[in-house]
């Protein structure tokens, strides 16, 4: 289920791309407009279904500047990330953020055509987090809820957090994450989400092999 979910958070992740900040629009118009952007991008180019590599890149250049994985990674580390080094930390960002760009990857492939709607918001201008609600929906009629907990930033607005249908895709990550540090350290975490990491990019090469 908890691949369900953040398969179909990818959808709207793939989403944010990079807006000019001079003048910083509002969350729900930055999600409602880069949407559209990448849907289209992704409609006129099919080949990017079949295409890891490209749908990596992609999310990459789109997702990263609208997303605070420095809090991400905190919120779902948790009491570990107090005692972790400055470079524990960095390898831990690194990590997670990997784990969660690939992972957005692969909407396209199960859900080529989601519909998304943007719920509009009323934003105080003294307001410095907002919640961004949105709703998907998927071939055979089946609808999913997701919220964006979003921040305001000297650089815009950024998600730190998706909820979808009520679960929260950082502390679904928390108790595992804490377990493995339970077990063996930051460091072992360290290295089973770099382990992880690396087992799916060894697969994305397998299949582009296999297909070619």
């Amino acid at each position: 289920m908890k691949k369900f979910y953040l398969s179909v958070v990818g959808a709207l992740m793939l989403g944010m791309s990079a807006l000019a900040v001079a003048e910083i629009p509002p969350p729900d118009e930055l999600v409602r407009d880069t949407v559209h952007e990448v849907m289209l991008i992704v409609n006129y180019d099919k080949t990017l279904v079949s295409n890891q590599a490209r749908l990596l890149r992609l999310v990459e250049a789109k997702i990263l500047p609208h997303f605070d994985f420095e809090r991400m990674t905190k919120l779902a580390v948790g009491r570990g990330w107090r005692t972790a080094s400055v470079e524990q930390k960095q390898a831990l960002i690194l990590e997670f953020r990997t784990l969660l760009v690939r992972t957005y990857t692969k909407v396209f492939v199960t859900y080529p055509d989601p519909k998304i709607e943007i719920k509009p918001i009323k934003l105080d201008d003294a307001a410095t987090e907002i919640t961004v609600r949105s709703v998907i929906r998927i071939s055979g009629g089946q609808v999913v809820i997701v919220d964006y907990e979003m921040e305001k930033t000297a650089t815009g607005w950024k998600a730190f957090d998706v909820t979808v249908e009520g679960v929260s895709l950082v502390t679904s990550y928390r108790g595992s994450f804490a377990d493995q540090i339970q077990q063996t350290g930051i460091d072992g975490l360290i290295k089973a989400l770099a382990d992880k990491n690396l087992a799916a990019s060894h697969a994305a090469v397998q299949q582009k092999a296999q297909s070619n």
